[in-house]
């Protein structure tokens, strides 16, 4: 598994978990197309403006966070497996940007969760 990505079963609990390890947590819930999960992952990380809503924009958000406080980040991607049973393909490039995006001086994890 990668570094960046981790599974759970539960998203509540994930999201308590970043709380007590002092991590900004975010939540992001399903969708069913890569074009939602691109919005959703914008939305939840607070993405600026001219964040482009493609793969490519998508990573250079993920490796900035710049405009968030300072520490580690959490996001928690809550019924994951509804864009992956939908549009396979989407979910796999949106997952391999994800596991790609590591920022060593912005620490993000990606725990994907079942519920």
């Amino acid at each position: 598994m990668s570094r960046m990505l981790r599974y759970v079963p539960d998203a509540a609990r994930a999201l308590q978990q970043a709380r007590v390890q002092g991590a900004q947590a975010h939540l992001l819930g399903p969708v069913t197309s890569k074009a939602e999960a691109l919005d959703a992952i914008g939305t939840a990380l607070s993405f600026p403006a001219w964040y482009g809503r493609n793969l490519d924009a998508l990573y250079d958000c993920l490796l900035d966070l710049s405009w968030q406080p300072t520490g580690e980040h959490m996001l928690v991607w809550a019924g994951h497996r509804q864009l992956e049973n939908a549009d396979p393909d989407g979910y796999r490039a949106v997952l391999a940007v994800l596991d790609a995006a590591t920022n060593p001086e912005r620490p993000l994890s990606v725990v994907l969760a079942d519920a």
